[in-house]
């Protein structure tokens, strides 16, 4: 990674640490090593921790009083219930979407899924999560509700570190994101809301069987 030019440093160490985040450069729980950054980077403490700063606010870092800054850890009860507020917005953004999703965006949708077979093949879940992240996005930008399109976003982008929990039904995810644009593409709005509906439950049992093992090895 080359180093970064002195304009608008903050921002740019802000887009590139972003960046490490959402290719799960930094695993839930880490500490992120600031001097290595600054090395990485090519620049000095300042911006670095002006970017942290911001990170920070946005829910993504946390600072631990003399031990450092962390990635920020859901634990499994707040993934559920992420996951549950993600259900209703999703389903609520693709009825919306139903009736304003343009054959474009509909075009777009079928060469991501494309991909998404290709990577999972593969087990490639970094390549994985932006796809997924794309196919999403397709959907919550043809809502064409600012509101909502902004609260899903900063849910989503929050829950992408925990993709790696996902590697064991990347298959049916897939499946489910089929099911959707099939729905779409017919403008079916309760077929879609209803594939959201399946797909975030998906994460959800996912989840609690995490907790169920977790308890049963205590």
């Amino acid at each position: 990674m080359g180093t970064i030019t002195r304009q608008g440093l903050r921002d740019v160490v802000y887009e590139r640490l972003h960046e490490m985040i959402e290719n799960s450069r930094f695993t839930p729980g880490a500490r992120i090593n600031v001097e290595q950054l600054t090395v990485e980077l090519g620049v000095s403490r300042t911006p670095i921790w002006q970017a942290i700063g911001k990170l920070e606010n946005e829910g993504f870092l946390r600072s631990v009083p003399n031990k450092g800054v962390f990635m920020q850890e859901l634990t499994p009860e707040e993934s559920i219930d992420i996951y549950s507020v993600r259900e209703v917005l999703e389903c609520m953004a693709t009825q919306l979407a139903s009736v304003n999703i343009s054959e474009q965006t509909i075009t777009q949708m079928e060469k991501n899924l494309v991909e998404q077979q290709q990577v999972i093949k593969s087990n490639d879940l970094v390549a994985y999560s932006q796809l997924d992240f794309d196919f999403h996005a397709a959907v919550y930008n043809s809502s064409l509700n600012s509101f909502l399109i902004e609260m899903l976003f900063d849910i989503k982008k929050k829950m992408r570190p925990m993709v790696k929990h996902m590697n064991t039904i990347l298959e049916e995810l897939y499946q489910d994101h089929l099911a959707i644009l099939n729905a779409l593409r017919i403008r079916d709005s309760e077929a879609a809301a209803e594939g959201f509906r399946i797909h975030n439950e998906r994460m959800k049992k996912l989840i609690r069987k995490g907790i169920e093992d977790k308890d049963s090895r205590k």
